[in-house]
């Protein structure tokens, strides 16, 4: 085929596959509701409205308004506003959470594209909370490097776990955002403050969780495999 003709065959053939497995039932997370929980934006503004805690946030790309939020904010991130990486010269790069320094601040780079900037909160560890129809499975990630102290993405040989008791609060939220979001699966990432309050950091519709689960183990994939037996009402 030319090249015309291969995008539009691979545009019908999606469209075709694509028609046909939303329309089937049984999910755990339907993909459109995947496709709709994994815009950044989206899911702190549910989040908010199911009442847990968001550190301040800036999506932005303007540098004058960006160099202005920082400068009134002090210890800013930057995040990726989706998870990227990508192969150049045959090595892989991958974006993680980057603290930002007073001269990135107005970069007119930032005028190229949508930027998402965070608040940099002080951490005692962080939390991934994996839920399945409503059962949680907490695990506190304690960081021993500088790098993963920053985002424990970047090194996980730096890492420990434990089992935190999640404050009814926070349940209760994560519960109503994942309502909110129409998802029965989902990994939540959260900050630890030393003064024990649990911020918000986003929510991964298809979230990692065999590392979780080896670790503490935690029987998620016993819980995953009921939600997909269950008979639906």
């Amino acid at each position: 085929m030319s090249q015309a003709e291969y995008e539009f065959a691979a545009t019908e053939a999606r469209r075709g596959f694509g028609g046909i497995i939303n329309s089937l039932t049984g999910w755990i997370n339907h993909p459109s509701a995947i496709g709709r929980a994994e815009y950044k934006p989206y899911q702190l503004h549910h989040a908010v409205q199911a009442g847990l805690n968001v550190p301040r946030t800036l999506i932005t790309n303007d540098p004058k308004q960006a160099k202005g939020w920082c400068a009134r904010v002090g210890d800013v991130v930057y995040k990726p506003l989706s998870a990227p990486s990508w192969l150049e010269n045959g090595d892989t790069y991958v974006v993680f959470t980057t603290p930002i320094t007073p001269d990135q601040w107005g970069d007119p780079a930032i005028g190229r594209t949508a930027h998402m900037f965070q608040q940099r909160l002080d951490k005692e560890f962080e939390v991934r909370l994996t839920m399945v129809d409503g059962k949680a499975f907490p695990a506190a990630i304690h960081a021993h490097s500088d790098a993963a102290r920053i985002d424990w993405r970047s090194d996980y040989d730096a890492l420990t776990y434990s089992i935190p008791t999640v404050p009814q609060r926070v349940l209760t939220g994560a519960r109503d955002l994942l309502r909110r979001l129409h998802l029965r699966y989902a990994a939540l990432d959260f900050i630890v403050s030393p003064d024990g309050r649990w911020h918000f950091l986003e929510v991964n519709p298809n979230g990692q969780y065999g590392w979780i689960e080896e670790h503490t183990g935690q029987p998620i994939s016993d819980a995953i495999a009921d939600a997909l037996t269950r008979k639906e009402n």
